[in-house]
């Protein structure tokens, strides 16, 4: 993997992402509640929810150890029809029975929801990547869509409940840029 691929930084500017991205990448709130303000209609469209291998770079935020795998969901928001966002989120399996047991059950409802209505959740800082089609994360949003995609930028952040973090990445589609 080309090493830009690891180089997530803090601000969108500093990652190079065009400027029509960077209220997305660098909004602290829910981008589910920035989507529904932006749509008619909005939906969730699960990909997959399995055990997997996380990406190397997410095993130390989400406290494991080498060769573990992860619980990971994968999802497309999709804003009046049109797939603006793929979403992953990636737990320490053993964390869907203790503090994101929640994660088990969301199904077609947005996650965002559920984080940003619960009081002892913390989110972390955020952290924004421009991902090349030799990302792993590139690659499943273009299974995901069914089509090839160019370059993408994601935004990432850990959230902690009860001490236990929840990866949750954010890869913006090129349909974005009609909302």
């Amino acid at each position: 993997m080309p090493r830009q691929d690891f180089r997530w930084k803090t601000t969108p500017s500093l990652a190079g992402a065009p400027v029509f991205l960077h209220p997305w990448l660098s909004d602290p709130g829910s981008l589910t509640a920035r989507l529904l303000a932006r749509c008619r209609q909005f939906r969730v469209q699960v990909c997959r929810e399995t055990r997997a291998r996380p990406c190397p770079d997410e095993r130390a935020l989400i406290d494991l150890a080498a060769g573990q795998s992860a619980w990971i969901r994968e999802v497309l928001l999709i804003a009046d029809e049109q797939p603006v966002v793929f979403a992953h989120s990636a737990l320490a399996p053993h964390d869907l029975t203790g503090a994101w047991h929640m994660a088990r059950a969301i199904g077609s409802r947005p996650l965002g929801a559920a984080l940003f209505s619960d009081p002892t959740i913390r989110r972390g800082p955020l952290a924004i990547a421009r991902l090349s089609p030799t990302h792993p994360l590139h690659r499943r949003a273009c299974e995901a869509v069914g089509d090839r995609l160019p370059t993408l930028w994601a935004r990432r952040s850990r959230f902690l409940r009860q001490g236990r973090p929840l990866l949750v990445t954010e890869v913006f589609l090129p349909g974005i840029a009609g909302l």
